[in-house]
């Protein structure tokens, strides 16, 4: 079965948003590699300013669903942060859902506070503090 895996895109602060959803989720990174180590490309010189960018880094954060992100170039412009996605994670028990929602919340914006809902779920929205919107999910056993 395919799996779905969110790629995010920053503009120069994707090591610092992934070492955030890393104390977030845990585990460690399957990837992480700069533009500096990318071959050289004829005719593609990089900026030294480009050079300690994220070029692709995967973290892991279920058994099915790999998070991936990068920088963007610099001659490809800057990027619009967060509102163009969604990230959905869907934990495995009430508290792990707790446990997420706050973490990542933690700077940013509660857009929906966690709660009960209405589906027989335990839902939240939010904005992180790098503009991305989450919503956390933890669907109740069927009775």
């Amino acid at each position: 079965m395919a799996t779905v895996n969110p790629y995010l895109t920053f503009n120069g602060n994707c090591e610092e948003a992934f070492n955030f959803y890393k104390s977030v989720f845990g585990g460690e990174f399957r990837q992480i590699s700069k533009f500096k180590d990318m071959p050289p490309m004829p005719g593609m010189e990089m900026p030294e300013a480009e050079k300690e960018r994220i070029l692709h880094v995967s973290l892991p954060i279920s058994k099915e669903t790999i998070l991936m992100g990068s920088d963007s170039n610099l001659r490809m412009g800057e990027v619009k942060m967060g509102q163009h996605m969604s990230l959905s994670i869907g934990a495995d028990s009430k508290e792990e859902a707790g446990h997420i929602f706050n973490s990542l919340s933690a700077g940013g914006k509660v857009t929906m506070p966690i709660a009960d809902m209405f589906w027989g779920a335990y839902f939240g929205m939010l904005e992180d503090k790098f503009g991305f919107t989450w919503m956390v999910n933890y669907d109740y056993p069927k009775k």
